[in-house]
Formats: structure tokens, C-alpha cells, sequence
């Protein structure tokens, strides 16, 4: 059997991730391979952590990106901070929630659930209630904008209960990263990771992450190992530290790490603010059109990510069946729900450069066409029309 090199189509990204990728980052990508400790790429490194820093707005020093997806970030913040026989309380109100627990079990820690019902928010007087319950904790961990549900909670006052109980806290923000307020320094948070292929609209693989100085300390100050050796800061510290003595850990991922310092570069030529008040613009748009359509959210407005739309369904429609559709007949690509909103939901993305004027039109476009074609009960011909208004 032959098999020839591998082209694939040009899609719409309008799903839950990875979004659109950039054209400048593309080509960033491919620019010629050096070493790892290279003077010049340690020199890109240094460039990285600084862009880090303002994008997650924290002097933490220990701000870097994880050469692995954002379930390493994940995985990195709880193998450090977690100890054998802990306490951690975990919030979980969706898929990646439940992630959270997992990692809390497999560090050989005790994991006291928080649940609330997909799509609301983490209860704060919940959160406290567990807290007072459970003295013994020692870390708090949620995720700021729930991906599986389009839901967005109160990290600031999360943490500060959190705080308020002397435990650390780990906060997921893979889809809030660039797409939704976030005060890393501001808002006290101990250990954040987020991932590159959403609203940094940067090629998958990269997890970026923060940690404070008391999550250091946690970190420096252990009874036992890491129990992941390639995950264990206190040695990725050697490679991701001060100046250009930087010892060998890894061999990075040199060229997805030019492709994330480029998305970082564009950023910050847009300006971190900017880039929340464009996510929420293009959204007010969508949703627009989705309610001129006749259909609904999943989450209530006040909790809703403007990154992440979990839409409902029209009755008696095969939602897989839609997706299909519009993937081939359009090249553009929405997300299915998960876990208990399967065939409930779709989730569509407007995260980072796919996050534009040009894709809300295009998907309502052929949302509005696909379910007519299908004999929805929706009021057709009305989306585009709606969303315009809103734009303009």
C-alpha cells in the first residue's frame, strides 16, 4: 500500500477546539528548526514567559507553557500541589470537573465534591459550606469557564473563600484564557493552566500555567516526590528559569513554541481587553440570530461564555445528523455535547480568530439553511438578517 502526504481541508473551526488557526502562526511554524538551548530560542523563551505574564496579567515568576495539551497543565498543577492522604475540595459542574476529581484520586488524595447542575455556575455558599465541613482541606480546584456547557463561575470570589479557609487554589481556564476576563494576580489564584488551541487561536499541544509563590512554596516544600517525573517543576524550573543558564529537561517543542510566541505577539497587538470585548461582541451577534431562528441557550445570560454557545436543539431534529451537514456542505465544524448533554446540545465556538463577523454570518447562514432544508420547526430566513442588525 502507498500513502501519500497527507492535505487537509480548509474547515471552519466553530466548534469547542481547536478554533481557527491564524495564518501569521501558521507560517511561524514553519520557520527553520534550532536547538532547544539555543541562545537565540532561550531568548524566545524569555519573550514567551514575558507575553505569559500579560496575557494571564501576574508577575508570577513561575509562569511558563507545559510542552504537552492543556490536560498536562491540568495534570501538572495537581501532581505538584497535591500530596498523599490530602484534602482537596473540587467544584465540579460539568465534563471537565469531573476530570479534576480523577487527577485529585490518582495523586492518592481524598477528593469532597461540590456539584451543581450542568450549565449554572459554582455555588460560592456551597463552596463554603464544604470548607467548613472539611477543615482538614488544603486546596480548592474549579474550572472558570466550563467548556462542556458554555458556563462561566466567580473565580475571584471562589478563590477568595478558598483563601479565606487557608487552602490554595487550582483553576482551570483553558476556554477563558484571552476569551474571558481573567486577574490572575488580582484575583489571588495559586496554580492556572489554560490551553493554546482556543482563544489564542494557536496550534494544540501547548498548555500554558501560573503558579504563585505560595504554590511554590507548596511545591519546594513536599513530604514526597512528584510522582510524575517529566511534570515534576522542580526540575522543569532548571529549564524554565532565570537567565541563560538553563539546564536540560526536555527537548521542547520548538516549533509549536514559535507558533504559540506568534499567537502571544498578536495578542498583544490586539490588547488583551480588546480581545474580551471582541468575544462578547460576536456573540451578542450569534445570539442574535440563534433567538431570531427560535432557538435557545443552554446556560442563563448572566452565566453565559461568550466563547463557547451551548445552543438547544429544535424538536424532532437528529443533531448529529445537522453537524454532518454542515461539515460537509459547508467545511464549517460545531461541537456535540458531552457526557449527560449528548444529543442535547450543539456547543459553537467563537474563540479567538474564530471569532470574527465573517464566521457568525457564515454559521448562521448555513445553520438557517441546513434545518430548513430539514423541515425544523425554526423561523427561517431570519438569522443573518438579526445578527447584521446587532453588528451594526
Amino acid at each position: 500500500m502507498s500513502i501519500s502526504s497527507f492535505h487537509p481541508p480548509q474547515r471552519i473551526l466553530m466548534g469547542p477546539g481547536p478554533s481557527d488557526v491564524n495564518p501569521r502562526i501558521l507560517e511561524a511554524m514553519s520557520r527553520p528548526t534550532i536547538g532547544h538551548l539555543d541562545p537565540m530560542f532561550v531568548s524566545l523563551m524569555d519573550e514567551v514567559k514575558t507575553l505569559l505574564q500579560e496575557t494571564f496579567l501576574t508577575k508570577n515568576k513561575l509562569t511558563m507553557p507545559i510542552s504537552a495539551p492543556g490536560s498536562a497543565g491540568m495534570e501538572t498543577c495537581f501532581v505538584n500541589l497535591i500530596e498523599p492522604g490530602e484534602t482537596v475540595i473540587v467544584c465540579q459542574n460539568g465534563v471537565f470537573g469531573m476530570r479534576m476529581i480523577e487527577n485529585v484520586e490518582r495523586c492518592g488524595a481524598t477528593a469532597i465534591v461540590v456539584e451543581e447542575a450542568w450549565g449554572s455556575p459554582v455555588d460560592p455558599n456551597k463552596l463554603e459550606e464544604a470548607l467548613k465541613a472539611h477543615p482538614e482541606a488544603s486546596t480548592v480546584a474549579f474550572v472558570h469557564a466550563e467548556t462542556s456547557t458554555g458556563a462561566i463561575s466567580d473565580a475571584k470570589t471562589l478563590v477568595q473563600i478558598a483563601h479565606d479557609y487557608d487552602c490554595l487554589t487550582i483553576v482551570d481556564a483553558v476556554t477563558s484564557l484571552a476569551g474571558s476576563e481573567l486577574r490572575v494576580d488580582d484575583w489571588n489564584i495559586d496554580a492556572i493552566y489554560s490551553g493554546t488551541q482556543k482563544c489564542l487561536s494557536c496550534v494544540p499541544g501547548i498548555s500554558p500555567v501560573s503558579f504563585s509563590e505560595a504554590a511554590i512554596n507548596k511545591i519546594q516544600n513536599r513530604n514526597t516526590k512528584v510522582q510524575s517525573w517529566f511534570m515534576d517543576l522542580n526540575l522543569v524550573m532548571g529549564y524554565w528559569g532565570e537567565g541563560s543558564q538553563r539546564s536540560y529537561h526536555h527537548t521542547a517543542p520548538i516549533n509549536a513554541l514559535y507558533a504559540f510566541h506568534e499567537s502571544l505577539v498578536i495578542l498583544q497587538e490586539e490588547g488583551l481587553e480588546n480581545s474580551w470585548a471582541r468575544h462578547k461582541r460576536n456573540h451578542q451577534a450569534l445570539k442574535a440570530g440563534i433567538e431570531a431562528m427560535g432557538l435557545g441557550f443552554f446556560v442563563d445570560e448572566a452565566y453565559r461564555l461568550p466563547q463557547l454557545n451551548a445552543v438547544t436543539l429544535p424538536e424532532g431534529i437528529d443533531e448529529a445528523a445537522v453537524r454532518q451537514q454542515l461539515l460537509s456542505r459547508y467545511n464549517l465544524e460545531i461541537g456535540a455535547g458531552l457526557g449527560s448533554m449528548a444529543g442535547k446540545i450543539w456547543r459553537i465556538g467563537l474563540m479567538g480568530y474564530a471569532s470574527s463577523q465573517q464566521n457568525v454570518l457564515t454559521c448562521l447562514g448555513a445553520l438557517d439553511a441546513v434545518l430548513t432544508n430539514m423541515n425544523a420547526k425554526i423561523d427561517s430566513g431570519k438569522a443573518v438578517t438579526a445578527a447584521l442588525k446587532e453588528f451594526d
